[in-house]
């Protein structure tokens, strides 16, 4: 058995997180919960966004899988998200890309994103300055490239490539333009490619040439490598070529905790209403199981998940032509790897 803290989220994030639960124990997987709140469900119940009982959690068991959480408003954090990836130093955020729905507009994509987690305008060193009577007058922010957080992003993502069986690393910068902050960057990349020569192809591209060329040809990449911002919106505009954030999901990775989560929102619209598509945290879920050694049973419910989508009959109402409600496509799941014998 291994430990694991859950925290449901908010909004959606109950729905999607039990039908997510469900599939993987049918599955086979060995986990205890931890179950913990964090987002306007941690203000709700524990007076705070992210309550100490829930990072004492996270800490003591190193892997969590999370569903969508909602900042509160006046909450002191800009982000709950990244002020868990704060905590942790959780320094790689992994993006997983690849098509399931035969109707999505790009057939055979399968290529991973990987993102510098914790430097960049994202770091969120930022001020006014104030001039002639206006205390705001202007807004600076700080882009924040190190040296050191450079190199330990660029190996993770050549040792990602090695593990996984992928042939080539691209690195995406500004450097053109942002000849100090993106140069280092570019800088570094270039100093850990050559470590790597022979074993796995490098490249690096412009961020606006790679936008581009992501949806000319996205079948030229394999595992891109970036800074915060870019990795941000990147990872969001190759989850359109798969079909939207609800196939897309994240890995947060540090040298001391992990946290699995599905990338779209709590979607309060439709919350309470049993009509989430659990996707997305099913995916991360099984980003979870492999590295918590259960790679089997991740394989099982990738495959059972796969055929669910692909048979088409009981999908959520988000997917052309479906439906199903949460726990109905959770049990259709079920019964798809259960037929496997």
């Amino acid at each position: 058995m291994r430990d694991v803290t859950l925290i449901p989220g908010d909004g959606i994030g109950p729905g999607i997180a039990k039908a997510t639960v469900d599939v993987i124990e049918a599955a086979g997987a060995r986990i205890r919960w931890h179950e913990h709140v964090a987002g306007v469900t941690g203000v709700e119940e524990k007076g705070e966004p992210l309550p100490p009982d829930t990072l004492a959690s996270i800490e003591e068991h190193r892997v969590a899988l999370k569903g969508p959480l909602t900042t509160p408003i006046g909450s002191g954090f800009r982000s709950v998200n990244v002020a868990l990836r704060k905590h942790f130093d959780l320094f790689a955020n992994v993006r997983p890309a690849y098509t399931i729905l035969p109707q999505a507009r790009y057939p055979g994509v399968d290529l991973v994103i990987v993102r510098e987690n914790t430097e960049g305008l994202y770091a969120g060193i930022e001020h006014f300055i104030g001039m002639e009577k206006d205390p705001r007058a202007v807004a600076e922010s700080v882009m924040l490239i190190t040296r050191y957080g450079s190199r330990r992003i660029v190996r993770f993502a050549f040792e990602y490539a090695l593990s996984h069986g992928r042939e080539k690393v691209t690195l995406v910068h500004k450097a053109n333009i942002l000849k100090y902050t993106q140069g280092l960057f570019l800088e570094v990349g270039r100093e850990i490619a050559r470590e790597y020569e022979g074993r796995v192809v490098f490249d690096d591209k412009i961020v606006d040439n790679t936008a581009m060329q992501l949806v000319l040809d996205p079948y030229q990449f394999d595992v891109i490598v970036t800074e915060n911002m870019f990795g941000d919106i990147l990872s969001d505009e190759v989850a359109g070529l798969i079909g939207g954030l609800g196939f897309a999901p994240g890995a947060n990775l540090g040298e001391n905790a992990a946290i699995f989560e599905a990338v779209h929102g709590s979607a309060p619209d439709i919350a309470g209403k049993g009509i989430a598509n659990p996707t997305s945290l099913l995916l991360a879920a099984c980003l979870m199981l492999e590295h918590i050694d259960q790679a089997p049973v991740a394989q099982v419910v990738r495959a059972a998940l796969e055929r669910t989508l692909v048979a088409g009959d009981t999908l959520t109402p988000d997917l052309e032509g479906g439906s199903a409600g949460t726990d109905e496509f959770a049990a259709a799941v079920i019964s798809n790897f259960e037929s496997d014998g």
